[in-house]
């Protein structure tokens, strides 16, 4: 049998229902976290762009799944070719693979794993959508994610988790996607917005979050899945390292939140929700990579540093010129940079692999290994990522028109809009001016503008 495989005979694990039903779990509580970024990334973007925000997130749920099935699986995890990429003319359309076969000797079939990672797959190139608000055609947003999950997340995976991937065989600590997922998406989403450049008014006109509720609402949710995220990526807990990771993206999540709202606190005066949802999904962030290499109180370590980083990161934006609508780059690349490091300094040895950070008198070689894995992702991502949005802006456009951008994408790309004012309260006069229902409520307060 090909790598990762292997059958139900007596000298090789059995098939655990335990374990099998727990994947099962996690695949749909990963699943839920897409539709989860939508509402999150739905609620920060303004009332005219709200249905194209929920549209760039869901449509990976039909473009990846297809995708993976026919060539994705094979190319992530598939027998080992010069330690970049995998193949297996088993995994191509999934048809050569029994349902009693285990995959990598795990306790768990196959196909459980494949759709567990699938869903992985499809959260990926919908972290990046939230850096290209307001200004980007849908059916070029498509085409894109097509082409990237190709040509970028696919042949990264492989990297980091595929059988010989040079990234896991050199001994890079990624528990669940701070590198494949978080960099990886990060620096996508900087690449690609460098290329189609700014939203018309950045940095003069108010762009203010239309329903900071359905913010917190996206992030809870968010919050809800990353366990299924986090603790499945060790496909099952038969040693217990499961259930440290469950602990761990709890501690980090709840730390980071506490250390965005002190710094919000300490340099603007509030404590605002926005502030919570994004501390919060920056501990996630961070955790994801960590959680299995550090104690609770590394985990708390590790959300704290990361919560007030990227509550740094997040104004960078501003004084560099890049327009990063949704803040992609503050927290993702920049909490997965940094939850991917700390493993260098506070991973403890012992519980998913025996390797120690500097602070556990490891020395600086781990920390070594995970700074390589970060500029390896980081580069080829941002490189690879600007070269296919420059392809497809040369050739269909990337951007709708200015005139477009300005009246609303929603109308012109979806011949919708999210919310129907007209008529409301049975003979009451449609507003005529001023801003929509709840988009005042739902401004970002002094503390949200960039210092200067």
């Amino acid at each position: 049998m090909p790598p990762g495989i292997t059958t139900l005979a007596a000298d090789t694990p059995t098939l655990s229902a335990a374990n099998t039903g727990f994947m099962l779990i996690c695949s749909a509580l990963v699943m839920l976290m897409t539709p989860a970024l939508a509402f999150f990334y739905g609620g920060m973007v303004r009332v005219k762009s709200t249905l194209n925000m929920l549209m760039m997130s869901f449509i990976g749920l039909g473009i990846v799944t297809v995708l993976w099935v026919l060539y994705g699986f094979g190319v992530a995890f598939g027998t080992d070719i010069g330690s970049v990429v995998g193949w297996n003319p088993d995994f191509l359309g999934l048809g050569g693979i029994g349902v009693t076969q285990l995959w990598d000797g795990s306790t768990i079939p196959v196909y459980v794993f494949a759709v567990f990672q699938l869903m992985f797959a499809v959260l990926t190139p919908a972290l990046i959508s939230g850096a290209l608000a307001d200004r980007v055609k849908f059916t070029s947003w498509a085409l894109f994610v097509a082409l990237w999950v190709t040509a970028v997340y696919f042949p990264v995976a492989h990297w980091v988790w595929g059988p010989g991937g040079w990234l896991f065989e050199m001994g890079v600590i990624d528990f669940a996607g701070g590198t494949a997922v978080h960099i990886n998406a990060g620096a996508a989403a900087l690449g690609v917005i460098l290329v189609i450049g700014k939203r018309v008014g950045f940095k003069k006109d108010p762009m203010r979050p239309h329903s900071l509720p359905l913010v917190m609402l996206g992030a809870g949710l968010l919050w809800f899945g990353w366990f299924g995220f986090n603790a499945g990526s060790w496909l099952g807990n038969d040693d217990g390292v499961g259930a440290v990771m469950f602990v761990n993206t709890q501690v980090a999540t709840g730390a980071a939140m506490l250390a965005w709202l002190g710094y919000e606190k300490l340099r603007h005066g509030s404590c605002t929700t926005l502030g919570a949802a994004s501390g919060a999904v920056a501990g996630l962030v961070a955790i994801t990579p960590s959680g299995g290499a550090v104690s609770p109180l590394g985990a708390i370590a590790v959300g704290a540093i990361a919560g007030v980083l990227c509550a740094m990161a997040v104004g960078l934006k501003y004084r560099f010129g890049y327009d990063d609508s949704l803040d992609v780059v503050g927290v993702h690349l920049v909490g997965g940079i940094a939850g991917s490091l700390l493993v260098g300094l506070f991973a403890t040895g012992g519980v998913q692999s025996e390797a120690k950070g500097l602070f556990y008198g490891g020395g600086l070689e781990q920390l070594g290994k995970q700074t390589v894995g970060v500029l390896a992702v980081l580069a080829y991502s941002l490189v690879a990522s600007a070269l296919l949005a420059l392809l497809l802006d040369r050739t269909i456009g990337m951007r709708v028109t200015e005139d477009d951008e300005v009246s609303g994408i929603d109308r012109v790309e979806h011949a919708e809009t999210a919310y129907d004012f007209s008529g409301a309260g049975g003979g009451t006069a449609p507003r005529t001016t001023g801003p929509a229902p709840g988009g005042t409520a739902a401004a970002r307060t002094k503390n949200q503008k960039v210092d200067a």
